[in-house]
């Protein structure tokens, strides 16, 4: 498990990385080839349980994919803690893979770079159209007035998973609809010895998704309408405080999940330990691990009154994953080909039924199997109550600067520390401090 250090070290190089690629140049900015029409690389995000689960999913699709074109595709699955610094390494070394997913809030970065295929209206036409994805997905394809840098592939809502029984036995009706709520539920479940809400303290993008969140519901942004960073801001800094006070002073998340990185908070909620997981489509890593779906309900994420909509009442960041073509790959064809059949009715229900996500084809959405009521309350965020994070090019290191300062401010919490309003905004005015200049 990565320690704060290492972490600090990692957002130098990652800001790095990117303010190099953004300055254009290498040969990642080529354009692509066809001179290997055989054979694709894939670099595909660490979506179930493990990447051998991933592998299981994948192979039998990419396999598919062969026998369709001839094309043999070599996998790789790349776990998140990893991808974003692979990604960027590959832009200025230029020895990217062919195809690769990308996490949809990079979408912008990473367009920064010139590194990835534009998808204008020809090439969008080579993949049955732009038209066939839902507005919300494309919103999160790179930045506004510009051809989009990916496609998307998985869409994904955050929801409030809980456990039936833990609620029940600590005499909770139903689950909470607010933070308040939240907060006083947690006070029942720890007086019957159980943890109430599970966090991954020590994941940045985890940790951005959710103040992020909480940013909308006090009404901020991290970002001016110009673009530039304004963390410091008042409500910002608020907004902060209030996610890291449910360790800090609510005692709602465990002091235990500071360190928590790689899905064990979800590991603890499949296993009875924990009684809530905000999470973002979770069923498939829960069945996985072998928590029946009769265990366990989900409900939208807690607001700070009333329910979730527009304006404050968001409850969810626009998640979801893209995929996307390195512009000097050399199978460009193929590249092409491969992500028409990734984005094809029949493989969106194959693999988002895989990974209980919603298909950003709209045409796909239709199908059964993602009629189920869970299902039902991811569409409906993604459809009424989630907002996309904001499609700038310094998103990654926003990413890692704030989702830095989080994760130091949970270890505080964790060791017994007080966490001030002083201490929230003298966090955040370093990582304002991290970002390139506009």
């Amino acid at each position: 498990m990565r320690r704060i250090r290492a972490a600090a070290v990692g957002a130098v190089t990652l800001s790095l990385a990117l303010a190099a690629t953004a300055c254009g140049g290498g040969s990642s900015t080529g354009g692509g080839s066809n001179d290997s029409p055989r054979t694709l690389t894939y670099w595909a995000s660490n979506q179930g349980a493990s990447t051998a689960v991933d592998k299981k999913v994948l192979q039998p699709e990419l396999d598919k994919f062969e026998r369709q074109t001839g094309i043999k595709v070599k996998l790789e699955v790349v776990p998140w803690s990893d991808l974003l610094n692979r990604i960027l390494t590959a832009t200025t070394s230029g020895q990217g893979p062919d195809v690769l997913n990308i996490g949809n809030t990079w979408s912008a970065s990473l367009q920064a770079t010139g590194a990835l295929l534009p998808w204008d209206e020809r090439n969008f036409a080579k993949i049955g159209g732009k038209d066939r994805f839902a507005a919300t997905a494309l919103g999160s394809t790179g930045a506004p007035g510009e051809d989009p840098a990916a496609v998307p592939l998985y869409s994904m809502a955050y929801a409030l998973y809980y456990n039936k029984q833990i609620l029940a036995d600590a005499g909770i009706a139903k689950p909470p609809a607010t933070w308040d709520e939240l907060v006083a539920d947690a006070r029942k479940i720890r007086a019957e010895g159980k943890s109430a809400l599970g966090a991954e303290g020590s994941n940045l993008s985890e940790n951005i998704h959710h103040v992020f969140v909480f940013a909308k519901q006090h009404g901020a942004d991290f970002f001016t309408a110009d673009g530039k960073p304004d963390f410091t801001h008042p409500k910002v800094v608020a907004a902060v405080k209030r996610y890291v006070d449910l360790m800090a002073k609510d005692k709602a998340i465990p002091a235990g999940d500071a360190e928590y990185a790689q899905n064990q908070s979800v590991s603890d909620f499949a296993k009875g330990r924990q009684a809530m997981l905000l999470w973002q489509s979770a069923a498939a890593n829960l069945k996985s691990q072998g928590m029946s779906e009769d265990a366990y309900g989900i409900a939208p994420v807690p607001v700070i009154s009333g329910k979730p909509g527009g304006g404050t009442q968001v409850n969810s960041a626009v998640m979801g994953i893209n995929i996307a073509v390195f512009k000097n790959t050399h199978n460009l064809d193929g590249a092409t080909k491969f992500v028409k059949f990734m984005t094809s009715d029949a493989e969106q229900k194959v693999l988002n039924t895989a990974y209980s996500s919603i298909p950003p084809v709209t045409s796909a959405q239709s199908d059964p199997a993602f009629s189920a009521p869970a299902t039902a309350v991811l569409k409906n965020t993604l459809a009424t109550s989630a907002a996309a994070l904001p499609q700038v090019p310094s998103e990654s290191q926003f990413e890692t600067a704030v989702g830095t300062a989080v994760k130091e401010l949970f270890a505080d919490a964790a060791a017994g520390h007080a966490v001030t309003t002083d201490d929230v905004r003298a966090k955040l005015e370093k990582a304002q401090q991290q970002m390139p200049a506009a």
